[in-house]
């Protein structure tokens, strides 16, 4: 039943996140509504996280947004680091993974990797031509650690084919993250994301889980590939995994 009200609650907040972001507009936060008006939302501890005010990034004069570039589709020319979901409010941000002056270290992406997964992943950035890391991460109240990551590649193809032949494959994740050797695809999670362009794929790890439990989505967006890792002793809830994964959907869109 829990389950059920979790997915309910999905499905709302993924549509209230596609009028959360757009164009110019500013988002007035999913969670400025009360709890009773949220469908699903009955156990206390699935609770929203209230994130700041968000914007589209801005874009350079004259340039088009990255799903309306029809010389080069799927660019991105807004600064990648704009496009970082912000943290939210009351959390405690890892200052780390802004690296310097908002641009991570690879090797530092790659921390998040078991061996021997790390050092393939880490040849296959570089046969791919990985141009820039940019990422935040922060920890709630409730200990949930959070980490996003956005890798830029110099095409939207090279980006994609990193999702589907690397990343995102089917059943499981292609490299192994840290304290969730077993993970599996999340089938109780909508594999549309709710934005045509841009594709997702979701996985949780499997029990008994390690020190943490980890909850972990990889987006394909254009020249984009996002990593977004939650993890958190006990059990990461369901509803902020989901908030956190629609939003930086609509900040890449």
């Amino acid at each position: 039943m829990k389950r059920t009200r979790a997915v309910s609650a999905l499905r709302w907040i993924a549509v209230v996140a596609v009028f959360a972001v757009g164009g110019t507009a500013t988002a007035y936060g999913i969670t400025r509504l009360d709890r009773e008006d949220v469908p699903g939302l009955a156990a206390p501890t699935e609770r929203l996280w209230e994130y700041p005010r968000l914007s589209a990034a801005p874009l350079p004069s004259d340039s088009p947004a990255p799903f309306a570039d029809e010389d080069d589709p799927g660019a991105h020319h807004a600064d990648l680091r704009a496009l970082v979901l912000p943290a939210p409010k009351g959390a405690v941000e890892d200052r780390a993974l802004r690296g310097s002056e908002g641009w991570l270290a690879t090797d530092d992406f790659l921390a998040e990797y078991a061996e021997p997964d790390r050092a393939a992943l880490r040849q296959t950035l570089v046969d791919t031509g990985l141009r820039h890391v940019a990422a935040r991460g922060w920890t709630t109240e409730d200990g949930t650690h959070t980490r996003v990551y956005l890798l830029r590649f110099g095409t939207a193809a090279v980006a994609d084919d990193l999702f589907h032949q690397q990343l995102a494959r089917q059943g499981a994740p292609g490299h192994r993250v840290r304290g969730a050797e077993r993970a599996v695809h999340d089938a109780d999670f909508p594999d549309a994301s709710g934005i045509a362009e841009i594709r997702r794929s979701v996985y949780d790890e499997t029990r008994p889980y390690g020190a943490e439990h980890v909850r972990q989505a990889y987006l394909s967006a254009g020249d984009v590939v996002a990593v977004v890792l939650l993890s958190r002793e006990g059990t990461v809830d369901t509803v902020p995994f989901v908030q956190t994964l629609a939003l930086q959907t609509q900040l890449l869109a």
